[in-house]
């Protein structure tokens, strides 16, 4: 049961960052009344925090191994509390209200996520690169369904008759899922935990992190432009409303189809090839993505299909080859992890930080009549400028070394 715990963990977290990333940007604007410009903004204050907070995490928690069960439980903890409060916020709430929820969310967000990715060596049966390719699969396989579950979510509790979209019925729902996972995976947490020596940058450097740790960021922008975005292109730019959650449900589904294909591939032909097959699917869809007319349905489907099992690729083999080099140095995989997540959620912060002002500069209001100007935005921001970013990544992995596969 070591391996689906790992995975129920994983789904609760991811469950979490969804309406951090997704719904948020939405639900602050249409229910809370907020501007676009104040919500980028917002983010990347918060993202400011996490370039102290995410290190020290890993820090303390390679400090103190000893209590990694206890910071499970807190993380856990923090968003039992946290998501109640945030989806319960009345329309015009302060920003500072808000701003106190986040910090406590994304904090509970960051100790949970660095502990279960710094934690890896230790939550592996073997801490070989084949045992560790298929703990991230299973982590990531977790991850993939909280964020079919979340995605869905909304639009159910809708159906179900709850009022203010959804929200207020989401928030306690994921407030009781954190309850619960705290509980059933408590036995993950009382295994020996294995570490390693303190990082320096040169260490890093000589292990090859640092490559790896600018390829996450990099890597991690069109993604979280995507993410931003996504509700804003499907239903003011492609003009499909109501179909926005089932397309997200499909886009993540296929990401989780195909994480135990490019695991299972990634062993037999090695992460940097793997990645070479996977990344190109991710830059057609951008392609795509930019020259569909309103309402193709059907198109956009197809590319949230191939986009999707791009990112599986992304999610699986990118911490798998992390944790590796790590653990092939024997350097301390929690405060390095500190740094790979917060390099992952600078990218979420300037997405938002940059394209929401520029759509508001455009004069594009979500939910209403816009430009063409102000879609013709939309879609630059959308899709022309994550594939630009994504054929950077590409470029970065074509320079990575060669690995032979994991054994």
């Amino acid at each position: 049961m070591l391996y689906p715990r790992v995975s129920l963990y994983a789904l609760m977290l991811a469950a979490a960052g969804i309406p951090l990333y997704i719904h948020l940007p939405r639900f602050a604007a249409v229910n809370l009344g907020i501007g676009l410009g104040v919500i980028g903004t917002v983010l990347l204050l918060i993202r400011l925090v996490d370039l102290v907070q995410d290190p020290l995490i890993g820090w303390a928690i390679d400090r103190w191994p000893g209590g990694q069960m206890g910071f499970a439980v807190l993380a856990a903890g923090g968003l039992a509390v946290g998501f109640p409060l945030l989806f319960s916020l009345p329309q015009g709430a302060s920003v500072g209200a808000l701003v106190a929820i986040l910090i406590l969310l994304f904090s509970a967000y960051s100790l949970g996520t660095i502990l279960l990715y710094g934690r890896s060596a230790t939550l592996a049966k073997q801490a070989t690169p084949r045992e560790l390719m298929t703990l991230a699969a299973f982590r990531e396989g977790g991850q993939l369904a909280g964020v079919v579950l979340a995605a869905s979510a909304p639009a159910l509790f809708v159906a179900l008759g709850a009022g203010a979209q959804g929200y207020p019925a989401f928030g306690l729902f994921l407030g009781a899922l954190a309850v619960v996972t705290m509980v059933l995976t408590l036995p993950i947490w009382r295994r020996a935990p294995i570490t390693g020596q303190g990082l320096s940058f040169d260490g890093l450097g000589q292990a090859g992190a640092l490559r790896l740790l600018a390829l996450a960021l990099v890597n991690s922008l069109p993604v979280a432009i995507t993410s931003t975005l996504f509700l804003f292109f499907v239903e003011d730019r492609l003009q499909l409303p109501g179909k926005a959650g089932p397309l997200l449900i499909l886009f993540f589904l296929s990401a989780g189809a195909t994480v135990p294909l490019w695991a299972r591939l990634s062993n037999r032909i090695g992460p940097k090839q793997t990645l070479i097959i996977a990344m190109p699917l991710a830059i057609l869809g951008f392609v795509g993505a930019a020259m569909l007319a309103p309402g193709n349905l059907v198109g956009f489907a197809v590319i949230c299909l191939a986009s999707g099992a791009a990112l599986g690729a992304d999610m699986v083999v990118l911490p798998a080859m992390f944790s590796v080099v790590l653990t092939r140095a024997g350097l301390n995989a929690s405060a390095a992890f500190g740094i790979w997540s917060f390099a992952g959620k600078l990218g979420l912060a300037l997405a938002a930080f940059f394209t929401l002002p520029l759509l508001e500069r455009s004069g594009f209001v979500p939910g209403q009549t816009n430009s063409a100007q102000a879609l013709e935005t939309l879609k630059l921001a959308y899709a022309v400028l994550p594939c630009i970013l994504k054929l950077g990544a590409f470029g970065m992995v074509l320079t990575l070394p060669t690995e032979v596969p994991a054994k």
